[in-house]
């Protein structure tokens, strides 16, 4: 099946528990007010590929010993049938890998999925694409929300368990604030640098204003207009 993507990146440690392979879904009509990733909503943007390319990576995150899967955007539920033929492909092949390996248990990797939908508009079809994650991060982004809440952009963005595994792994996480580091920086491809993560309120204005001071600016910045 095909999928519109904006980008992957392994291994991710700032959008969920432990190394993880990050999936970036391409199309978002929700545009929330202060969004950092406002290069992910036009939908004929990002880059076209195959759910099957994508499994591709994470049977290799797999063998690398990934903790995890987590599926941003973007609006992943905005293709719903590539995210839930994508959520089955990476349940299959977790397990698979866990059977091969001989050993199950509570650090099998998890699968957790980013909505701006809330949890009230996740209607029975947006479930049913939903129903091989583990866990799914819900709500609008609301930049007048500032929250310190691990993983989450505002106050009111909820974690919710879709699994006994989900259960087990994000309930430790569910009220706990930052401690550590919240952004992850990749060079991409030499012309760009790409932030992973969830920053704090002004974060990414102070980051610019330090950058500047030491003679780099930049041309674009997917946070601005």
């Amino acid at each position: 099946m095909e999928i519109r993507l904006d980008g992957t990146h392994y291994p991710l440690e700032t959008l969920g528990p432990g190394r993880r392979l990050g999936i970036w879904f391409q199309g978002c009509t929700l545009a929330c007010a202060g969004c950092m990733s406002r290069h992910t909503w036009d939908p004929a943007a990002g880059a076209p590929g195959t759910v099957c390319e994508v499994l591709a990576l994470w049977r290799e995150a797999l063998a690398e010993g990934a903790d995890g899967l987590t599926v941003s955007g973007g609006e992943p539920l905005q293709q719903a049938a590539a995210l839930a033929e994508l959520l089955t492909g990476a349940a299959r092949l977790r397990d698979e890998a866990r059977r091969h390996e001989g050993s199950a248990g509570p650090r099998t990797p998890d699968l957790l999925v980013y909505t701006g939908y809330e949890q009230e508009e996740l209607t029975p079809e947006r479930r049913r694409a939903l129903s091989g994650a583990d866990a799914v991060i819900t709500g609008r982004f609301r930049v007048a929300e500032p929250t310190r809440l691990l993983w989450r952009g505002s106050a009111n963005q909820r974690i919710e368990a879709l699994t006994p595994r989900g259960a087990a792994r994000y309930a430790p996480y569910l009220d706990r604030e930052s401690t550590g580091r919240r952004l992850q920086l990749s060079g991409g491809d030499g012309r760009e640098l790409r932030l992973y993560g969830v920053p704090l309120r002004g974060e990414l204005a102070e980051m610019e204003r330090l950058l500047k001071r030491g003679g780099v600016a930049f041309t674009e910045r997917s946070w601005r207009p």
